[in-house]
């Protein structure tokens, strides 16, 4: 397989994307990336990432390609869930407790912090609203995470998010328990679960 054959394999995979390290990963050296960006007039969307001309940035898909610790949350999550009507004002992803985020604390970003043993629970991957996969956490988790923090949120949209999950015929009530005794709000939850289903 050529140099051009492996990178075209990867931008195909990545919907239009080369990220420098996957190439690496696949055998292709930085110069051979950069002499392929150069001929195939690549836009630069951030350090090692670039995208073919008829492809539009995707925020979320690049800021997760460049930092591999972030788990979209709160707003974010609901929207690409579909459990909100409205796109989120503001990115939001998790990182473990005691990580580094200041360079990545600009406006429009709301970073949360979990212990190790909660940070991985309910993670999964679904499709930005460009299509790229990124990763997030499920539905029972966002839920359990709404309620837990509920001050945060506006009251139409704490409801909105509630009603729609308790309506889903996708919805899945053991784990939302399991995550609700886990996060501390099984009372909580518990409440919505038999008022609502």
């Amino acid at each position: 397989m050529s140099t051009s054959d492996i990178l075209e394999s990867l931008i195909e995979k990545d919907n239009g994307y080369l990220i420098t390290s996957k190439a690496v990963e696949s055998g292709v050296s930085k110069p051979s990336v950069s002499k392929y960006v150069r001929e195939h007039d690549m836009e630069k969307v951030a350090h090692g990432i670039y995208i073919l001309d008829d492809v539009w940035p995707d925020e979320l898909f690049v800021l997760q390609q460049r930092n591999k610790n972030i788990i979209y949350s709160g707003e974010t999550a609901l929207y690409l869930h579909g459990l909100i009507d409205r796109e989120y004002s503001h990115i939001c992803f998790t990182v473990p407790t005691g990580y580094n985020a200041t360079h990545i604390k600009k406006k429009n970003k709301e970073v949360r912090y979990a212990n190790p043993e909660i940070l991985d629970m309910g993670t999964c991957e679904i499709p930005s609203s460009s299509g790229n996969l990124v990763k997030v956490y499920d539905k029972e988790r966002c839920i359990c995470d709404l309620i837990k923090d509920r001050k945060k949120y506006e009251i139409q949209l704490y409801q909105t998010a509630i009603k729609e999950y308790m309506s889903s015929k996708e919805k899945n009530l053991s784990r939302l328990i399991e995550y609700a005794v886990k996060l501390g709000v099984r009372d909580e939850v518990m409440m919505y679960v038999e008022i609502m289903v």
